[in-house]
């Protein structure tokens, strides 16, 4: 569970120093930092869905995927 939090921290402040960087903006930053991990766990929850589906036939194809 360390490592977790500790990686979400770093997630955390990549996330919000690029869009405030791109901004100029604190609240837009902060609020970029706090969307943008949960709009990626639901987009993984598709992925997954996705991979689960095609996935096994782009592991069959021997490119190494």
């Amino acid at each position: 569970m360390p490592k977790t939090l500790t990686f979400a921290l770093v997630h955390f402040t990549v996330a919000f120093s690029v869009a405030y960087l791109l901004s100029g903006d604190l609240l837009v930053g902060g609020l970029i930092a706090l969307v943008e991990p949960m709009v990626n766990t639901v987009a993984y929850f598709f992925h997954e869905k996705a991979w689960n589906k095609f996935g096994s036939k782009l592991d069959n194809t021997g490119l190494g995927v």
